[in-house]
Formats: structure tokens, C-alpha cells, sequence
């Protein structure tokens, strides 16, 4: 068990040395004998958990996206309704990237158009929060918040597509202006176009009208 302790501890000490490595030097530009370093282990000792620099770079993501998946799973039971599920799960994107910037940068320049990287077994834990997004919004197809005719894979590419892009331009722009908090008004957008509409009230109003000739009316005679 001591093993597997000091084992899973290296790995995870590797992989945030990499992350730091990667992120200021560039995934091309670094090198396994500077993460080595940055790690405090030898070089054989990377080698043994990966087998290339590309493996490492793929290892990565697995590692830190299995950890917001993690809590936004155990997070999960106490939110109530799947228009509050699709706000924390959105707000945990928000969160990952903007304080991890050099994950987000690695995932959005260096990944992302990867096809090696959907192969990898790192790709599994990304692939799983998109599901965790995926599933609160066919929930709220089933629930009534949401239309039940919108298409949810549609819906979850337009919310991931916007934060990817928004997080891109601030990678790309040297990450030197403010990151303004947009989760919520992307929200607002988002459930007022796929929200189930407000029916209209319609009200009946029954007059009883008294029996006999109207008030008023000539008598005959």
C-alpha cells in the first residue's frame, strides 16, 4: 500500500511539473531532462510512468479534468433542478480554465485539434465532464425546464464552443487583459432560447344573468 502511495504521488508530481514546464517554455520547446528537473526525479524515473514526451502531454489532462469531474459528481445530488446543474457545471469549466491557465492553454492551443489525443486514455476524462454537461441538459428535456424540442448535443457544443473561444482570444491576446466573468450572462442567453416558454393564463369569467324581462323594459298591457 506504501508502494502505491509513493507510486500515485510521483505521477501526480510529475504531471504538475510538466503542466508548469509546458506552460512557460511551450510543449515544443520543452524537454523530458527540464521537467525532470522541475520534478526533482531522473530522467529514468519519467520513463517509467510515460512512455514519450507526447504521452506525458496526453497524460495530462486525465489527470486534472478527473478532478473536477470528481467533485462536480459529488457536488452533483445537492443541486437541485438541471438549470442549476448546467450553471455549476459551466461555472466549473469557467473556474478550470481561468485558474489553471496553463492547462487551459495546453488543452485549447496544443490539444484540442489533436487527433493522437483521442486515442489516449487522458481524452476519456475530458470526454466524461462533456457528458456530465450533456446529462443536465437532458434532464431538463425530461423535467419541463428546457424545451423537449431542442437538440442537447447542439446546445452543448454551443456552451462549450463558447468558452473555448473566449479562452482562446484571452491565451492567444497573452492572457494580459481581465477575464471577465461572462458565465452568467451566457446563461441568460442559453435558457431564455432553449427554456420551456411560459404559457400564457387564460382566465374564464361566467355571468349569470337574472331570469325576466331587463330593467327598463315597456310592459305590456
Amino acid at each position: 500500500m506504501g508502494n502505491e502511495f509513493k507510486s500515485r504521488d510521483k505521477f501526480t508530481t510529475i504531471i504538475d511539473a510538466a503542466l508548469g514546464v509546458f506552460g512557460e517554455k511551450g510543449y515544443y520547446n520543452a524537454t523530458i531532462s527540464g521537467i525532470a528537473r522541475a520534478a526533482g526525479v531522473s530522467e529514468a524515473t519519467i520513463y517509467e510512468y510515460f512512455g514519450s514526451k507526447e504521452d506525458l502531454l496526453f497524460a495530462i489532462p486525465g489527470e486534472i479534468t478527473r478532478q473536477a469531474v470528481d467533485f462536480l459528481e459529488g457536488m452533483a445530488p445537492f443541486i437541485k433542478g438541471a438549470k442549476n446543474k448546467v450553471r455549476a457545471i459551466v461555472y466549473g469549466y469557467y473556474r478550470l480554465y481561468k485558474d489553471n491557465p496553463n492547462y487551459s492553454s495546453l488543452v485549447l492551443l496544443n490539444l484540442k485539434h489533436n487527433r493522437k489525443f483521442m486515442d489516449a486514455e487522458g481524452y476519456q476524462a475530458v470526454k466524461k465532464a462533456a457528458g456530465l454537461l450533456l446529462e443536465a441538459i437532458k434532464e431538463g428535456m425530461e423535467s419541463g425546464e428546457f424545451r423537449s424540442d431542442i437538440d442537447p448535443y447542439l446546445v452543448r457544443s454551443m456552451i462549450l464552443g463558447t468558452i473555448e473561444h473566449i479562452f482562446f482570444r484571452w491565451h492567444l491576446k497573452g492572457r494580459q487583459e481581465e477575464l471577465p466573468d461572462f458565465v452568467e450572462g451566457l446563461l441568460e442567453i442559453l435558457t431564455t432560447g432553449i427554456g420551456k416558454p411560459v404559457e400564457p393564463r387564460t382566465y374564464q369569467i361566467n355571468i349569470t344573468l337574472p331570469s325576466g324581462p331587463a330593467p327598463g323594459t315597456p310592459q305590456g298591457g
